[in-house]
């Protein structure tokens, strides 16, 4: 009863806090499409590839690595080990995303000429390469209260950090404004910056408060190359295979533009496609992610936890509860969306495509909403390869969509291969599931 009181708690707290992100966040994507219009938005968009390529490389498996450890740790109550994987890997983490940074922000406009095909983004990878480490060391902090179970301190990091986004664009916008300067997508990514900043400082004061109150000596770490190899024996594989799935995921979003322009489209049009897709349209269509993301952030440390401890018929439970109430969520925002279409992208973007885009994105909810939740317990099982399978199939159908489809019917060719990716995927996380508790109760 404990656990579970303490499970819904901290899913009520992740969720309120990303709804309020959500709700911030839309409230910046109409600002920004005002400002900086859809072509900016495109430009804005694809730096984003880049990024979450960095962030994949420097975080995307350590972060997952710390929640499993440090909450398989607390459980068998080894609450000095587990602040030691904290430490270590959070140091490990930040200094390999200073190199990174370093690297990027030095080979920005190779990459915005020869993988972006933007000379336009040069000057917002450099800007944005530099929040990369704040945004690794925030993180990793998350990652650790996350496996603790105390979420209100990532929940009030991620409302100040939206909060700070948005506060310092507007600010600046008013003084560009003011002053007879261009709105350009430099707005958005000096509001991706600033936020990451404040963000870090918050992650940062809170740890030392946390690490001082603390009993337990915090310099006093055993054998820490042992602990280090710990972490990447778990860490490793799983951010190859996030590298892998941002690659290609950086791939397809790099040929989108490229590909409507083999439409017909002109360079411009096709940014302008592309802004309205993914800076408007896709966005609201994970609004509803704010509660399964919560659930799937719950649920990877506690998952572990049971796996730990031999509870596997409580892993068996926490799936079934999942998929139902994930099914139930997503067929009635899949209604919600089809029918308020025109409404949502009109009221909000006053964009019609952006309407059209939101239907036919709408039959993606179900699927989505579970798919992304299941995916947290497969993490918090240590099932990398199932996961990583999983998502190279639903990014190959992508790619493929993007090759052969979009050339021949536009746009609305890649919204069918994400449609069909989404279902493969819910159904492959699903059998993969099976076979393990299968597994285990034979």
């Amino acid at each position: 009863m404990n656990h579970t009181r303490t499970m819904l708690k901290g899913t009520l707290i992740l969720t309120l806090s990303g709804f309020l992100t959500k709700i911030i966040g839309f409230l910046y994507r109409i600002f920004l499409s005002q400002t900086i219009g859809s072509t900016g938005m495109g430009i804005y968009q694809l730096i984003f590839p880049i990024h979450a390529l960095c962030f994949a490389l420097t975080v995307g498996g350590i972060q997952t690595a710390i929640s499993r450890l440090v909450a398989a740790k607390f459980a068998k109550k080894e609450d000095s080990d587990a602040r030691a994987v904290f430490l270590i890997a959070t140091s490990f983490s930040t200094l390999l995303s200073i190199l990174v940074t370093f690297f990027l922000f030095h080979y920005a406009d190779w990459f915005a000429i020869h993988i972006l095909f933007e000379p336009q983004c040069t000057s917002l990878l450099k800007v944005s390469s530099l929040s990369i480490p704040m945004g690794t060391f925030h993180s990793c902090v998350n990652g650790y209260y996350f496996a603790r179970k105390k979420t209100l301190l990532p929940a009030l990091s991620q409302l100040i950090e939206q909060t700070a986004r948005v506060a310092a664009s507007y600010l600046l916008w008013l003084v560009w404004s003011q002053e007879g300067h261009a709105i350009t997508p430099m707005l958005a990514v000096f509001g991706l910056f600033f936020g990451e900043f404040i963000s870090m400082l918050f992650a940062l004061f809170i740890t030392i408060m946390d690490f001082h109150s603390s009993t337990q000596p915090v310099l006093k770490i055993i054998k820490p190359f042992r602990q280090l190899k710990e972490i990447l024996a778990f860490s490793t594989p799983l951010t190859c295979n996030r590298l892998l799935v941002n690659l290609l995921h950086s791939i397809e979003s790099i040929l989108i533009p490229g590909h409507l322009c083999l439409f017909g489209m002109t360079q411009q049009t096709a940014l302008s496609v592309y802004g309205v897709l993914n800076g408007m349209a896709l966005p609201l269509i994970l609004f509803p992610c704010a509660i399964t993301n919560a659930v799937s952030v719950m649920l990877l440390p506690s998952v572990a936890e049971h796996q730990a401890l031999g509870n596997y018929d409580n892993i068996r439970l926490c799936i079934q509860k999942t998929i139902c109430y994930c099914l139930i969520l997503g067929f009635l925002f899949t209604f919600g969306f089809f029918f308020l279409a025109d409404f949502l992208g009109l009221f909000l973007f006053k964009n019609e495509l952006a309407s059209t885009f939101i239907r036919t994105l709408s039959f993606i909810c179900p699927c989505l909403y579970l798919s992304s939740t299941l995916s947290g317990i497969l993490n918090g099982l240590g099932q990398t390869g199932p996961y990583f399978f999983q998502n190279m199939t639903g990014l190959s159908i992508r790619l493929l969509f993007v090759f052969f489809v979009i050339p021949t019917h536009g746009i609305i060719g890649y919204l069918w291969g994400l449609l069909l990716s989404e279902l493969i995927t819910t159904f492959l996380t699903l059998f993969f599931l099976h076979l393990f508790l299968k597994g285990k109760c034979l």
